[in-house]
């Protein structure tokens, strides 16, 4: 019985940050969308088992036989625990920063890397229980975030409030669910699962109102700057673009070649839920190299209507812009940052090559 127990002991942890990083993958390949009903389902079925499975590994801790935990059981509570938080932290991936804009990913890959990191170095129970509880926390809030647009077909500060409100009081309840089975415990990490929760609900409010995350549920599926769009027969999109080559994919500002007569395409595909309907905005903004900041060019005002897999398709039009940095900037009438465009606008007297592609 020992050798299996040493097992269980020594390979506990990871194992579980294999699971972890499975339950990611299994997601990030299956869910699509958040209007859908079995996305949603799946995902509050991993949060019901995340808090029953807090539950039993925290009662598993607390039962000894021998003065020892039944390592076999606890590893696999742990291990079944890890799946779905990784299949949580995928589905946010999925579902909130799938966006063709790298820059709005930041905050989920350092919740990621958070999560290893306290996977891999708490030691301490109190630390990892309480750890545990504030990922249930943001799971749950998370979750209500994408949920609640779907449901009540809009967005807005006072919806993204309201998911922060129900997310709470469903810890809450949680916590005093767990109060009945681990008093000792709780009690003793019970300040620490405060700051915790209310930190997580501080610093996603500020990253929300700061537009440093995106207005969720709504994301951005596609973009770029064109030289043409046209409309075939199908009713997609035939677009042409000047070749970057290899280095292009490394430039910030991708040059794009403009001559006097040459139009420029703002082209976005917006994902919004079914029955979600609403205006977005195109902000062209130009670098001005001597007040070293952006000048707003033109606002333009563009319909999307939700639904569509692949994102609600449109574009703005420009022509005789200065030369050098620009940007678009994709909002929300409310000023909410869903992605940016950048390109550098070099003048010349012909056009180079242009490539094409269906949209």
């Amino acid at each position: 019985m020992d050798p299996i127990r040493n097992f269980y002991g020594r390979f506990e942890r990871q194992v579980s940050s294999i699971f972890l990083i499975l339950g990611f993958i299994l997601d990030a390949l299956t869910i699509k969308r958040a209007d859908r009903v079995w996305e949603n389902l799946w995902i509050l079925g991993y949060i019901i088992l995340i808090g029953v499975f807090i539950i039993l590994l925290q009662k598993k801790e607390t039962e000894t036989i021998d003065g020892q935990i039944q390592t076999r059981s606890h590893f696999w509570y742990l291990v079944i625990l890890q799946f779905c938080f990784g299949g949580v932290l995928s589905a946010n991936l999925v579902l909130y920063f799938r966006s063709a804009d790298i820059f709005v990913v930041w905050p989920f890959v350092l919740i990621l890397a958070i999560a290893f990191w306290a996977n891999e170095s708490l030691k301490e129970h109190h630390a990892r229980f309480s750890f545990q509880i504030s990922l249930f926390f943001l799971s749950i809030y998370s979750f209500m975030i994408f949920l609640l647009p779907v449901l009540l077909h809009k967005i807005g500060s006072w919806i993204f409030l309201l998911s922060g409100l129900l997310s709470l009081i469903l810890i809450s309840i949680f916590v005093l669910t767990l109060f009945h089975y681990i008093k000792k415990e709780l009690k003793e990490s019970k300040r620490l699962i405060l700051a915790l929760v209310l930190g997580i609900f501080v610093v996603v409010n500020i990253l929300y109102f700061t537009n440093l995350i995106p207005p969720i549920p709504l994301s951005l599926k596609d973009a770029g700057i064109f030289h043409t769009i046209e409309r075939n027969k199908d009713g997609n999109y035939v677009v042409t673009f000047e070749d970057q080559g290899w280095r292009g994919y490394f430039k910030l500002y991708p040059d794009f070649t403009e001559t006097v007569n040459s139009r420029i395409y703002a082209y976005s595909a917006i994902f919004s839920p079914k029955e979600l309907n609403l205006t977005i905005v195109h902000e062209w903004q130009h670098y001005d190299e001597t007040q070293k900041e952006w000048l707003t060019s033109n606002v333009i005002n563009l319909p999307v209507i939700g639904g569509r897999d692949g994102g609600f398709r449109t574009f703005s039009i420009r022509s005789g812009l200065a030369p050098g940095k620009w940007r678009v900037n994709i909002k929300t009438e409310q000023g909410q940052i869903i992605g940016h465009l950048r390109f550098n606008i070099i003048q010349a007297d012909t056009i180079p090559k242009l490539l094409s592609t269906q949209k």
